[in-house]
């Protein structure tokens, strides 16, 4: 395999990693919700979280190859006609959301690793975010690759550092079955449904990595990326969830609002500098991620009526706005607004994104 191609079908899994990775895994809080506070049953939430991310990644990419569109709106027309505006509100919502839960975070994270204010740190990244998507796309790009590499690095030593010290405690919570934070045992049902939830708000992601998609020209090319952005998507869930279990079920972990936090807290102080730097680049990668694909639909609004693109300048004002905005809502706090912002926007998507998909699912696969 030459190396263009191997970047044209792991690249799409970079974008898409490096964008769900602030909503989904920064803080540990979404892996409790989705799936952590199961226990010893928690693996089969992120079974079928992979399983999703993969059929999800390869129906979208497939459907962009063969319509030839490369832009939320195009690839909702073709599915949902007119209806097409209901995925829009839809996505701008969730953003916001998920933007609110990446600002509190970012200043709570700041705030406790590296002695900021919290105000400081929120309009720090305000500042990284705007000036991201000032660049655009090709320097988001190659910054979310490195930053996608220095997280799985980090992510690894973090988990290193809990596996090695706690190896004992998580194979005791699986050889006992152990799901005692929960009041009863939970169904398979719930399980799998918990796990359908956690890609359902995140299908957001997808928009963002429409522009990497252009260079697929082949269905195996499709699937071949979908598979790799399902791993690259659901890798991070799995190491958090495990170190989790490190701590099983002790409520200070599981009721904290950034999990991290307290697991790395017994360990040398440096980690919890790296956690901050690191986990804190997360956050601006996934408000930029959700950002520019917002950007991408306005921008081809204006093209289509004025024949002329976006200035820079205007795509970080509209950053700017969009960040303001979900700060003011960052004030409910992360814990509700994973639990139940997360969930409601959930149900929203699967609606609006994933079953339109599922419809056009043999069409696609079996096409010629």
């Amino acid at each position: 395999m030459t190396l263009s191609k191997l970047k044209k079908i792991v690249l799409p899994g970079i974008i898409l990693q490096s964008v769900l990775i602030g909503g989904g895994y920064a803080t540990g809080r979404e892996i409790v919700e989705y799936g952590g506070k199961f226990g010893a049953l928690g693996w089969i939430c992120g079974v079928t979280i992979f399983v999703g991310f993969s059929v999800l990644a390869i129906l979208t990419f497939e459907a962009c190859r063969q319509w030839k569109v490369y832009d939320y709106k195009s690839l909702l027309q073709k599915m949902l006609g007119r209806g097409w505006i209901a995925y829009e509100i839809s996505y701008l919502l969730l953003a916001i959301i998920i933007i609110a839960v990446m600002a509190s975070a970012a200043g709570e994270i700041l705030n406790t690793t590296m002695g900021f204010n919290v105000w400081v740190g929120i309009v720090l990244i305000i500042l990284i975010v705007g000036f991201l998507n000032y660049m655009g796309e090709d320097f988001i790009a190659k910054m979310k690759t490195i930053g996608t590499i220095a997280l799985f690095i980090a992510y690894g030593v973090f988990s290193y550092f809990v596996f090695t010290e706690y190896s004992e405690k998580i194979l005791n919570v699986f050889t006992t079955s152990n799901s005692n934070y929960m009041d009863s045992p939970p169904s398979i049902l719930l399980l799998l449904w918990t796990g359908i939830l956690y890609v359902g708000y995140n299908l957001a992601v997808y928009p963002a990595g429409f522009f990497t998609i252009k260079e697929i020209t082949s269905k195996k090319e499709s699937v071949a990326a979908g598979i790799i952005s399902g791993v690259l998507m659901t890798f991070p869930w799995f190491l958090t969830y495990f170190s989790i279990m490190a701590f099983y079920p002790n409520p200070e972990i599981l009721n904290s609002s950034v999990p991290w936090l307290k697991m790395l807290q017994p360990f040398n102080s440096t980690l919890i500098i790296i956690f901050g730097i690191v986990v804190g680049w997360t956050l601006v990668e996934t408000a930029t991620g959700m950002i520019h694909g917002f950007i991408a639909r306005i921008d081809q609004e204006v093209f289509i009526r004025k024949t002329n693109h976006l200035k820079k300048s205007t795509k970080a004002l509209i950053s700017i706005a969009a960040l303001l905005i979900a700060m003011l809502t960052a004030q409910i706090g992360i814990i509700d607004l994973i639990a139940n912002g997360y969930a409601f926007m959930a149900y929203v998507m699967i609606l609006v994104f994933a079953l339109p998909l599922l419809y056009y699912s043999k069409r696609l696969l079996f096409s010629s």
